[in-house]
């Protein structure tokens, strides 16, 4: 059975403006899409030097070599960095767009659906600069990491729902975006980028009960226990990261329709 043509042009149209939003990211500067692949790839440079070197870190205790910490870190910061991206940007997806907003007809939820495609795919570029530094230095691919799907699809869900709810709020709250600030600073420290989460559980008990309820937190250790151990991450983190994605895309979507009609009377 074919899509409906409604369908189609959604989606030619959804790609039209994810490709918009990649290509506008580094427009006007000298190396203009080259960044994409220079970031993070200066970034995991001063990772590597950072933390390899200067701070000695460890996720297992010091088992690891630093160069696995440091591949370690990179691969963190990126499954953060994508949620964080969402946060900083789409408080104003919607206010920065008014042509649109007064065009009864123009689909407006696609804005914050094209921009998490933008986002993801810099997060892929990050993603294929880490299997390729792991192949060459690491002990090599596993099945386990098929996995990795599995994991960071309730990222990508948990990131659709920011990016609804907030550019829908965003449109009546205005100062929203200094909070989403705040709440990415937050958590950075509280989402076992830099650190084991089993650290904080033998420190302890009621900073895990808190840390704990953070759907971040599970996904990335479940995506370094599948990319760099090799070991499937626990059934019940996953779930409960499943179920905080859904829940967060139904509310974003829910809040974003419910709120559309207004937003012509505000910006």
């Amino acid at each position: 059975m074919s899509p409906s043509p409604h369908f189609r042009q959604q989606a030619e149209l959804w790609w039209q403006l994810a490709r918009r939003d990649i290509a506008t990211r580094h427009k006007g500067s000298y190396l203009g899409p080259l960044w994409i692949l220079l970031g993070p790839l200066l970034e995991f440079s001063v990772y590597l030097t950072v933390f390899g070197f200067i701070f000695r870190g460890s996720y297992q205790g010091g088992a690891e070599s630093r160069l696995t910490y440091a591949l370690g870190v990179f691969l963190s910061l990126t499954c953060y960095r994508l949620l964080a991206d969402v946060l900083g940007t789409a408080p104003t997806l919607i206010v920065s767009q008014p042509n649109y907003v007064k065009k009864v007809v123009f689909p407006l939820h696609l804005l914050p659906l094209a921009h998490v495609a933008s986002v993801t795919y810099r997060f892929l570029v990050s993603l294929a600069l880490f299997l390729l530094a792991y192949v060459c230095v690491g002990p090599g691919l596993s099945v386990v990491q098929l996995l990795l799907p599995v994991v960071l699809a309730p990222l990508l869900l948990l990131a659709l729902g920011c990016a609804w709810l907030l550019a829908a709020l965003g449109v009546f709250l205005r100062d929203i975006a200094q909070v989403t600030g705040l709440v990415s600073l937050i958590l950075l420290y509280s989402s076992a980028v830099f650190y084991p989460a089993a650290a904080v559980v033998e420190k302890s008990a009621l900073a895990w009960s808190i840390l704990r309820l953070n759907p971040l937190l599970h996904l990335v250790e479940s995506v370094r226990a599948v990319m760099l151990w090799h070991t499937p991450p626990p059934a019940g983190a996953l779930l409960y990261a499943w179920a905080a994605g859904l829940a967060c895309c139904a509310l974003g979507y829910w809040t974003f329709r419910k709120l559309r009609p207004a937003f012509a009377d505000v910006v």
